[in-house]
């Protein structure tokens, strides 16, 4: 099958392959899955996860990607709640080879169905985006009609979801990020919005909810936000700062077919707007990978046309 592989580390992005390599094969419980298209998250390949199994031992030439969208093709030994030509998506496991290829083997717990009416590029940009802003809301940050949620990297994958799954929720939503990015916050959900380049985030006043994506000096100029009994919420790693009154969790986003279900029939009746920035093919991964401009929303990869 064909796929891409990175084996340098120093390199990141710039040190992936186009390669053919023997098609993966599904453990038990695992389905093998014929992928239609695939998702790479910024970053993810400073993991030690794109590197080593869990046990530590080193496992490249790694195949990246995490987020899928396909059919099952073939179900590996006591696989059960899926079935060979179901579309499905969702999220491979971290310490596995992913979904930038032509097929991958996934644990069936991992996918869920997904819609004949989505469509699989759609499906791809959904499952780390979509989960991590539900689990960050509704799992970790409690959140609740009337309170207000200050979204950083509003316009951003993770940040467009948080928005729109906030505003549904009857929150007050805050949304910063670059000047640029002001009409993108209000499309999303965002009553308010911050350019961090040149507004003053203190003047947002006290906030029930801070859901960040940077971490560093907006992490911490973001806890002295949060009111007595609120909570900061981050994805950036340990907290370098806590609320003087209330809770600071960092998380990793978790696959969970029941929740990646409430997504998709929100993608469904129109109330959730997925933020794809690019589509590109397979072969064409590298570049896309590299681009010369920055590119706005996630970028997705169709394997199969």
């Amino acid at each position: 099958m064909k796929a891409i592989v990175v084996t340098d580390q120093a390199a990141g992005t710039a040190g992936m392959k186009v390669v053919e390599r023997p098609r993966a094969e599904a453990a038990g419980n695992d389905v093998l899955v014929e992928v239609h298209a695939s998702g790479l998250t910024p970053g993810e390949l400073t993991w030690p996860s794109a590197w080593v199994d869990r046990l530590g031992r080193d496992r490249t030439p790694s195949v990246p990607g995490h987020e899928l969208a396909g059919v099952v093709s073939a179900l590996g030994y006591g696989t059960r709640g899926l079935s060979v030509g179901q579309r499905v998506f969702g999220l491979t496991d971290w310490t596995r080879d992913g979904t930038l290829a032509e097929y991958a083997a996934v644990e069936a717990r991992n996918l869920a169905p997904l819609p004949g009416d989505i469509d699989f590029t759609v499906g791809a940009s959904l499952p780390i985006s979509g989960l991590t802003a539900w689990q960050g809301l509704f799992v970790h940050g409690r959140v609740e009609a009337g309170q207000s949620v200050l979204v950083h990297g509003v316009a951003g994958g993770v940040g467009s979801m948080v928005a729109q799954l906030a505003r549904e929720a009857g929150a007050y939503v805050i949304g910063t990020g670059r000047a640029a990015d002001r009409q993108a916050a209000h499309d999303f959900g965002a009553r308010e919005f911050v350019d961090l380049e040149h507004d003053s985030l203190a003047e947002v006043g006290g906030v029930d909810l801070v859901f960040d994506v940077f971490g560093g000096d907006i992490q911490k100029r973001s806890a002295d936000l949060v009111r007595p009994g609120g909570t900061l919420v981050t994805i950036a790693g340990p907290p370098e700062a806590r609320p003087a009154d209330g809770l600071a969790i960092d998380f990793v986003v978790e696959a969970d077919r029941a929740q990646l279900g409430e997504i998709a029939r929100r993608v469904r009746e129109g109330r959730l707007k997925t933020n794809i920035g690019q589509v590109a093919a397979l072969d064409d991964a590298v570049v896309a990978f590299n681009p010369a401009e920055r590119v706005k929303g996630k970028t997705i990869i169709r394997v199969r046309p």
